[in-house]
């Protein structure tokens, strides 16, 4: 790698852990490193609306125009919500950002430290060339056992077309392609007409994904729907998780229990309070979510909340 190779982010909100992925000699994306996350506000789910305190979850783009380096929470850059698909189903919202400090109200604060290095990297890799870099930002690690616990969440369809995303990256460890139609994200995916565009709000025109990527991401699709579907005969329950408001990483819980929001703060240069502190050392109520639908069967219908 050199300091000017692009770059890819993606979060995980439930772990609170940022990852920097950056592209190598083979053209394929390696990690980097992973960051843990000071503070994120708001539940599991994607951002709905102007003022709930959800951070989004999607596939975003940065370019240079995003990045501010005078920022009050000492630098940040904006992840650019709402995105295409986020505006055909009606979800509102600015000002979403990754920033230092610790305190959020629908962004991811990383301390001032975190967000120095995420600046640099992100300043170098759009110097050497890159236009943009994509941020996907996720509810929770997109593994068969975090989908299976979640499955009677109302946003399971949701997050079932995240982890098509996921998977996509995963396995060609190269961003994808990402476009929008049917009030869904499509990756990888060019319409059989020509003449034939993608729109977000619009039914899906016939079209094919590209033939490597299909046949690697079919191939884990059906693997983890397997492991699915052990998980559910072994009885595993459905439940839900219920936040005071978000969390932080247990790295800083563990500073904020033994010191407090005073030495926490220590670890920003700005006026900045840590957020909500007492919420975010609370742990998150899990409690069963009752009957589930047929996640595993893939019968369930993205309806975009």
């Amino acid at each position: 790698m050199t300091l000017s190779d692009p770059i890819l982010i993606r979060v995980f909100k439930k772990e609170a852990e940022l990852e920097v992925w950056k592209r190598d000699g083979s053209g394929q994306y390696t990690l980097l490193k992973t960051y843990p996350v000071c503070r994120w506000s708001g539940q599991l789910g994607p951002k709905m609306q102007e003022g709930d305190r959800q951070r989004p979850e999607g596939f975003y783009t940065v370019r240079a125009g995003q990045m501010n380096p005078n920022s009050a929470c000492y630098l940040s850059f904006d992840l650019g919500f709402p995105n295409e698909l986020d505006g055909a189903l009606g979800r509102t919202g600015s000002a979403l950002m990754i920033h230092g400090a610790c305190s959020s109200s629908g962004c991811f604060a990383m301390t001032d430290d975190g967000a120095a290095e995420l600046f640099a990297l992100a300043r170098e890799a759009i110097r050497g060339g890159q236009e943009g870099f994509p941020v996907q930002s996720f509810p929770f690690r997109m593994t068969p056992e975090n989908l299976t616990e979640h499955r009677a969440s109302r946003h399971i369809a949701f997050w079932r077309n995240l982890k098509e995303g996921s998977d996509h990256f995963e396995t060609t460890r190269r961003p994808p392609k990402v476009a929008s139609c049917g009030r869904r994200y499509v990756f990888n995916a060019g319409p059989n007409d020509p003449g034939a565009r993608f729109g977000a709000g619009a039914a899906c025109p016939p079209y094919t994904v590209e033939a490597g990527a299909a046949m690697m991401v079919a191939a884990k699709q059906a693997s983890d729907e397997r492991r699915v579907r052990e998980i559910v005969v072994s009885g595993k329950a459905a439940v839900s998780y219920t936040y005071l408001d978000g969390s932080m990483h247990p790295s800083f819980q563990e500073i904020l229990r033994r010191a407090g929001p005073t030495r926490l703060q220590a670890l920003t240069s700005g006026p900045v309070e840590v957020s909500r502190p007492e919420t975010a050392l609370a742990e998150p109520k899990v409690t069963p979510a009752g009957p589930a639908p047929a996640w595993a069967s893939g019968t369930v219908q993205n309806d975009g909340t």
